[in-house]
């Protein structure tokens, strides 16, 4: 390929769409992003209008184009956020808004499923997963049980990154890492489960073709390229869910590294080379964006999101302090951590602010500063929060290791990874080093390009591929080590504990407005 040539990323998030264009030699030559707004309309609900996610993916594409207009595009790749219901009629209409990942109206209809597949260990047995409140297949049955004369009409059903699948192409189809999301995917054979779908009384007919990742899926239509200024006739690869296909971002396609990301959620991953049985369903075990591999993660629900809301509550005091340290940028809020020590003082910080999901499947986990004294200051209280998102994604590893799962390096992503003093936090308490890669700050778009490269033989394989994501920083384990190793162990026996403490304070009759 020449050197004006470039693969184009486009990745679906929650809040916007990345558009990004990667050149033969892995280099990220330009990047745009459009932004747009979820919808939250009743408590624990999130939608989107899926004709958002058109609007923003024009606008990143023409930004991202008109900053390297020279560039020829030679294939697309794509990537979004997982596990959202898009509902089609026969005439691909959208029927309603799209109902998020992060969603949580399907509790109920998740349970009678598990129980009408005869029970966790059944259906472990057949998808290797849990069916979770955020996955697709709970929310078509809850459709059907609460929007009957919309799912009457329903005969499609999509994730974000396929819609626009769709829009660009034409063609109803998905890949194994988005279709391992929706819970209704036997990862072991890499193909949809009619069991499961059986069961549920959900007609196979309404999800798509499934490719893997690395296949073209489709080309531009001629009225696509009129409508997003591109190419009539480009390949469109198959692509990744946005949790997946990012390891790849960082070079974590092979046993042996593992991946965080510490965004609003904190997520750890690592590539399997074949699909180990996930006894009580506490990991989540996905098809990898390689057809010989397989991705296994645990997704803890509080990481970049715990921090943000110690800002918010600090705002809170704002009238109370003389400078607001809520004010403050991120950089200078590591700086007020680091004058704290190891282990905060003593301090241990749960995370659990919004329940969790791994280890602890459990929506009643609640959050707690344990061992807080008259002699804390607000850095020993900002350290704590850092080192409890830590030991969270730490508590994660010891799931995996129990597994067999072992690993010596972590690549690190996500905001939270932008923090020299949070990734050193991280190779202490881990124990390994840590190393950051070009091109794993752009997220889903990155690795999407990278897949989409392999899809049209512009490198031969996966591995090759994420070869191409260069270290740029190496932090190793400190003297710290041994601090954070004691103070692990005590943050392990903090849920067990606690659990039953948490399901009591759950109950309704401590957060209503009116109390007798």
């Amino acid at each position: 390929m020449a050197a004006d040539t470039a693969i184009l990323g486009i990745d679906i998030g929650t809040s916007g769409c990345k558009a990004l264009l990667l050149d033969p030699a892995g280099t990220v030559l330009a990047t745009h992003t459009a932004t747009y707004d979820a919808s939250a309309p009743r408590p624990g609900w999130s939608e989107q209008d899926p004709e958002d996610w058109i609007t923003g993916a024009r606008a990143a594409i023409s930004g991202v184009l008109a900053k390297r207009p020279a560039t020829e595009v030679v294939a697309i790749g794509l990537s979004g956020q997982m596990h959202g219901l898009t509902p089609l009629d026969e005439a691909h209409r959208v029927l309603r808004p799209a109902i998020l990942w992060n969603d949580q109206r399907t509790a109920v209809e998740c349970a009678e499923m598990t129980e009408a597949v005869g029970g966790l260990p059944a259906l472990l047995a057949e998808t290797n997963n849990r069916m979770l409140p955020g996955y697709t297949g709970g929310k078509i049955v809850w459709m059907r049980k609460h929007e009957p004369e919309l799912y009457s009409r329903l005969r499609h059903v999509l994730n974000p990154k396929d819609y626009l699948r769709l829009r660009l192409t034409g063609e109803l189809a998905t890949e194994v890492s988005d279709a391992s999301g929706t819970g209704l995917f036997d990862v072991r054979r890499r193909a949809w489960s009619q069991t499961v779908m059986e069961a549920a009384c959900i007609d196979p007919a309404m999800l798509p073709a499934c490719h893997e990742s690395q296949e073209v899926s489709g080309r531009v239509s001629a009225s696509a390229a009129a409508f997003f200024g591109l190419p009539a006739g480009l390949p469109v690869v198959g692509g990744g869910g946005d949790s997946v296909i990012q390891t790849i971002g960082s070079g974590v396609i092979d046993p042996g590294d593992l991946q965080t990301t510490v965004g609003t959620a904190g997520i750890l991953a690592c590539a399997l080379d074949a699909p180990r049985d996930n006894p009580d369903g506490r990991l989540q075990v996905f098809c990898n964006v390689a057809p010989d591999r397989w991705h296994c993660m645990g997704v803890s629900l509080n990481a970049g999101g715990a921090l943000a809301w110690l800002r918010r509550l600090a705002q809170g005091f704002g009238d109370l302090t003389e400078n607001g340290w809520h004010d403050i940028p991120f950089d200078r809020l590591m700086e007020r951590a680091a004058a704290s020590t190891a282990g905060s003082r003593g301090l241990i910080f749960l995370p659990y602010l919004n329940g969790e999901r791994c280890p602890y499947p459990d929506p009643d986990a609640r959050g707690a500063f344990l061992g807080l004294t008259a002699r804390h200051g607000e850095s020993d209280v900002i350290r704590s929060v850092l080192e409890g998102v830590v030991f969270a994604l730490r508590d994660i590893y010891a799931l995996m290791a129990e597994a067999g799962i072992a690993a010596d390096c972590i690549r690190a992503s996500g905001g939270g990874a932008a923090s020299p003093f949070w990734r050193q936090i991280q190779a202490d308490v881990f124990g390994c080093d840590v190393v950051t890669t070009e091109g794993a700050a752009e997220g889903g778009a990155f690795g999407a390009a990278i897949v989409a490269g392999v899809g049209v033989g512009i490198w031969p394989d996966a591995s090759i591929a994420a070869s191409h994501c260069r270290p740029v920083s190496r932090q190793s384990p400190s003297k710290q080590r041994g601090v954070y190793a004691e103070m692990f162990g005590i943050y392990r026996t903090l849920y067990p504990t606690l659990q039953g403490t948490f399901g009591r304070l759950a109950d309704p009759i401590f957060d209503t407005e009116e109390q007798a």
